[in-house]
């Protein structure tokens, strides 16, 4: 497992300063918030993020995310497979090899939009392919359709494409119907990408986003989640992922610092080695 910090943790902070300053704290891995990506690209090119990258040995695997892309028609449809093929052909220039697909699915929902569903993840797992890249579908609990690992994986599998595997975002598998048992469903193969987070004293149906914490902090049994993950050698990033608005005022190297301490103590040094 490869630790990796999530930009979106630190959302007042400046793209170049994230990757400043996680370096210092001894982060090398960085999960893109494509949102800040394109501010600084407002102001500067492609290169200079190869060149900001490189000069602090930080590696950029993984982008989040995308949105819209399931249930959506019309014009709205259009919109966002339009930013969705612009932040492929962005993430191939800047060699990130995973893009986070968000299961944002409203409802109530008919057989037609299940339908849809699953030919807009084809979809997308083709346009991901022609790409090089690979999808990480992110269940998310809230969602009136695959707000649950168990479905995320059957989706996936249905699908059955490389290009497409599962993000397993801790916040979403505590306050969402997933169960335990359903981590055994995961596997070297379906598994993409790990986000980590921890939740302190909220009752799952009322917890928000914006009170997650660092992961070892609070109350989700990560126990169990990080067993299924050596038990299956998962190899790919675990990034700590927070949109807590109290963290976002924390500079981003304290924040590189106290994270990777986190990382460290739940993975163990030998694990990020």
């Amino acid at each position: 497992m490869k630790p990796c910090l999530a930009q979106v943790s630190t959302l007042e902070a400046s793209f170049a300063d994230d990757v400043t300053e996680y370096a210092a704290g001894k982060c090398g891995a960085i999960e893109i918030w494509l949102g800040k990506l394109d501010q600084y690209l407002e102001k500067h090119s492609l290169e200079d993020v190869r060149k900001l990258l490189a000069e602090h040995h930080m590696a950029a695997p993984v982008a989040s995310f995308q949105g819209g892309l399931l249930t959506s028609q019309g014009e709205a449809r259009k919109v966002h497979w339009e930013s969705f093929e612009h932040r492929l052909e962005l993430c191939r220039e800047l060699s990130i090899g995973t893009l986070v697909l968000a299961a944002d699915v409203n409802g109530p929902l008919t057989q037609q939009d299940l339908d849809r569903v699953q030919v807009s993840l084809t979809q997308a797992a083709q346009a991901a392919g022609r790409f090089g890249m690979r999808l990480a579908l992110e269940f998310q609990a809230r969602s009136a359709f695959i707000n649950n690992l168990q479905t995320a994986v059957a989706v996936v599998a249905e699908v059955g494409s490389p290009h497409l595997g599962i993000c397993l975002d801790a916040f979403h598998y505590y306050v969402g119907p997933s169960k335990t048992e359903d981590l055994g469903y995961l596997s070297a193969e379906n598994l993409v990408h790990v986000q980590l987070c921890d939740l302190s004293g909220t009752a799952r149906e009322f917890a928000a986003d914006g009170e997650r914490i660092l992961p070892g902090d609070g109350d989700i049994p990560m126990a169990a989640l990080l067993a299924r993950l050596t038990e299956i050698d998962y190899r790919g990033h675990v990034s700590i992922e927070l949109m807590n608005p109290q963290i976002w005022r924390i500079p981003p190297r304290q924040f590189g610092e106290i994270a990777m301490t986190a990382l460290r103590k739940l993975l163990g040094q030998a694990s990020m080695d």
